[in-house]
């Protein structure tokens, strides 16, 4: 038996920025904007920055979906949605609410990370995403 968790070291923060590196090549960006801190802005007609930040013993990638509507019943459906969205339909992130905001976050352990998971954690945030903005935004009052 004798395999331990220690068999695979942790994932550095230089592997990451290689990952990052590597998703790049898929037509991202990516900045680091303090030490283990990065945006990353996906291709196509995404408005929205990916934030990757190395926080040992995991990676978090976290996306700012929205503002937080201010009418009260618009909070409360949209509240409703992103819990029944979270149930059904991602399978690792989740919605939640970050100061005046919606975010959506994902923790990715490091121990025994590698470039496909990160990427499919990273292709299952934006393309949920992708298909949820659409519903999201019109929880927006209209201005």
């Amino acid at each position: 038996m004798g395999h331990s968790k220690q068999d695979k070291p942790m994932v550095t923060r230089e592997e990451i920025e290689g990952f990052l590196d590597k998703l790049a090549a898929e037509g991202t960006s990516h900045s680091e904007v303090e030490p283990g801190l990065w945006i990353v802005k996906p291709t196509g007609e995404f408005s929205f920055d990916v934030v990757v930040h190395y926080s040992p013993p995991v990676v978090v990638l976290r996306v700012k979906v929205m503002s937080l509507p201010t009418d009260t019943r618009s909070l409360a459906n949209l509240s409703h949605r992103l819990l029944e969205l979270n149930a059904s339909e991602l399978v690792h992130g989740s919605y939640g609410i970050e100061r005046e905001s919606i975010v959506l976050t994902e923790a990715l352990e490091l121990a025994h990370l590698d470039y496909e998971e990160f990427l499919a954690a990273y292709e299952g945030m934006t393309l949920a995403l992708a298909s949820h903005l659409r519903e999201l935004g019109s929880y927006k009052e209209a201005r």
